[in-house]
């Protein structure tokens, strides 16, 4: 069967679609200069990466970014690592998100902020930019100098944006986590960066509850020397604030720096805007830097070209500040739009929530989690009937594989009328490699397209393209926001281990992923989860896609456990509420896994288990368990766990069934 066949279109642009998404106008305006003819979207991309630095150029140009200091070139070194962008230009990243402020009405929504703890918080872009302002001036006043760190332990907000504006504005860089971290897991990455100014918040509200923070955040300050000051976010009201010497109410540092303007210090293109990190579930976080450049054209690209994101829309991502896909929700400004920040549980009061958001804001661009939308479906959620979400035209997805039924429950219950754009990237680019356009149709079960100006193929083992099939899923040319360097790399030893030694001179993500004829793109899970039973690379992606349909499934974990040479295939099983593993259950789960994949796929061993372990960002950890089955002695960080006691409950499931190696 044809990969046409597996994948049947759900949804096709209009001719008028394909004529004014800011897509179609960026292929007519190249035209124009006498650029291609292009036939379609695919010849499109093929000319980005055959002109890498003419693409880039005109998505600068055409996108309206601005600069004090216009580059000598687009790519000055080639290299990777190493690629030099845009050489000698100098430029200020908040300047480009705050772009639109001077152009705004008084009444041109920047941001609205929804929590569980305080009222809907409305802003325009002439107050945003008086607020970032008003707090790079007290920045300065504590000797915030460019290069600096400037820390929070925010949620996702209007405080967490205008800090990270005020950062970046006067050159300092932002570094971000969720509030619900623990003390240990933020000194794992803070401690690493050294930041002169933490912005926290006195606690947050998730799911109904209250959790004040003001005692964990007082002895994370004790843990920090490098700090000169500490600004407290009232998220909890009435609530104390954050206790200790150099601290000050967030409405205070505010008030010092009334009336002052940003100064967008003009900077060179690499110079760091944000340190991301990786999840650090198998040790200290890696701190990844990312400049100013390079990740300000690739977000314009992202989201103005593929996302279709412009300056009458509203743009809604369901974040927290301790994932990339904050920064680029906080990349949205940069088009004009509203942004609607939404904190606390997306299932509180109900399912229905961030839904009811979309339809009260008319929201245009709606981002959630593959997770999520699987809970929709289960759930039986079927917001297309019961709500008026006629503005949206795009929802996005990310964070794990979307599966098939999840498209089927978007057309039909969920969004009928949408591009449902599944993007795939990662915090080490903080952007994508493959997702959407509004050139394309979207199919069933498939990511649409490689990204223009990414050169994505499928490698083989031999370090060559795979024809047909899946393979590991690799870059062949730079792109401006792979990391400028890793924090406390001097020689770059670890930034070239993690993405350079596998495939000399070419980026290696760390995906296993499947180009389909059409273009489009399916992705099978981490390549380091790949299983192997009798030689047979699997991933854990294609047996989560049978699994996670059942209704009796909750959740699940694929692990290979070793033994006698070979890879057997662990399936961890959370039933859901009100079933159990029964042999019935264990006879569906083989049946499906058989016909929907292969008999190699069929689990050795099916465990009933009580949780499944997370990352804080909500990506399934299988490496460490996968580790805990073969016996592996290295400690994982359970600092970097959203839910570390799901270990301990598997381990005891696992040694139950006699699994678990001897020690």
């Amino acid at each position: 069967m044809s990969n046409t066949e597996q994948s049947p279109v759900v949804w096709s642009p209009s001719e008028d679609t394909m004529k004014n998404s800011q897509m179609g106008r960026f292929q007519n305006w190249l035209e124009q200069q006498g650029l291609g003819p292009f036939a379609d979207y695919h010849a499109l991309h093929q000319w980005s990466i055959d002109n890498l630095e003419t693409f880039w150029q005109k998505v600068w140009d055409y996108c309206g970014l601005v600069c004090d200091t216009p580059a000598q070139g687009v790519l000055g070194a080639r290299a990777m690592p190493g690629a030099e962008w845009f050489p000698g230009m100098r430029l200020n990243f908040a300047a480009n998100l705050l772009r639109h402020a001077e152009r705004a009405t008084a009444d041109d929504e920047a941001i609205v902020a929804y929590c569980e703890t305080r009222p809907v918080l409305r802003r325009s872009y002439r107050q945003l930019k008086s607020d970032v302002g008003a707090l790079e001036a007290f920045l300065r006043k504590q000797e915030v100098k460019p290069g600096d760190r400037v820390a929070g332990v925010v949620t996702n907000g209007y405080e967490a944006m205008v800090g990270m504006l005020a950062a970046t504005s006067l050159g300092a860089i932002w570094s971000s986590a969720s509030p619900d971290f623990g003390v240990g897991a933020i000194l794992d990455r803070f401690g690493q960066i050294e930041p002169s100014v933490l912005i926290a918040v006195n606690g947050y509200g998730y799911g109904g509850k209250v959790f004040p923070r003001q005692e964990a955040f007082s002895e994370l300050m004790s843990g920090l020397p490098s700090l000169r000051c500490v600004i407290s976010i009232e998220q909890l009201p009435g609530e104390p604030a954050i206790e200790g010497e150099g601290v000050i109410s967030w409405q205070d540092a505010l008030d010092q720096g009334q009336g002052e303007t940003p100064s967008f210090t003009p900077l060179p293109p690499d110079h760091p805007v944000y340190i991301l990190y990786s999840s650090g579930t198998t040790g200290k976080p890696k701190c990844i830097v990312h400049g100013a450049a390079g990740l300000l054209v690739n977000h314009a690209k992202e989201l103005m070209l593929q996302g279709d994101v412009g300056a009458a829309d509203r743009f809604l991502y369901f974040t927290t500040c301790g994932w990339m896909m904050w920064n680029w929700q906080a990349s949205a400004l940069l088009t004009g739009a509203a942004v609607i920040t939404v904190d606390g549980s997306p299932g509180y009061p109900d399912l229905n929530h961030l839904w009811q958001v979309v339809a009260d804001e008319k929201v245009t661009h709606y981002g959630t989690s593959a997770r999520f939308i699987a809970g929709c479906r289960k759930a039986e959620l079927a917001p297309a009937r019961t709500l008026d979400l006629s503005a949206l035209r795009v929802v996005f997805s990310t964070g794990s594989p979307l599966l098939p039924e999840d498209y089927d429950w978007v057309y039909t219950d969920g969004a009928p009328n949408v591009l449902l754009g599944s993007i795939a990237g990662g915090t080490d680019i903080c952007g994508c490699f493959v997702g959407s356009t509004p050139l394309l149709p979207v199919r069933r079960g498939e990511i649409q397209c490689r990204f223009l100006g990414v050169d994505a193929v499928a490698y083989g083992d031999d370090g060559q393209p795979v024809s047909e099939g899946r393979g590991e899923l690799v870059c062949r040319q730079p792109l401006p926001s792979m990391p400028v360097s890793f924090w406390q790399d001097p020689d770059g030893e670890r930034y070239r281990d993690a993405y350079f030694n596998t495939f000399p001179g070419v980026w290696g993500h760390g995906d296993f992923i499947e180009f389909t004829e059409h273009g489009g793109a399916i992705i099978y899970g981490r390549s380091d989860a790949t299983l192997n039973p009798g030689g047979v690379r699997i991933g854990t992606a294609e047996i989560y896609r049978q699994v996670e349909t059942i209704d009796e499934v909750k959740d699940s974990l694929v692990i290979g456990r070793q033994i006698d040479g070979d890879v057997e295939v662990v399936l961890l099983v959370v039933p859901a509420d009100g079933q159990s593993l029964t042999e019935d259950l264990q006879t569906t789960l083989k049946s499906r896994i058989r016909a929907g994949a292969s008999p190699r796929h069929v689990p050795k061993h099916i465990i009933e288990v009580p949780d499944i372990p997370y990352t804080r960002s909500g990506k399934k950890v299988e490496l460490a368990v996968a580790r805990m089955i073969n016996g592996s002695s290295k400690a994982d960080n359970r600092d970097a766990l959203a839910n570390p006691e799901a270990l301990d409950r598997i381990g005891e499931s696992l040694s139950e069934a006699g699994l678990l190696p001897n020690r």
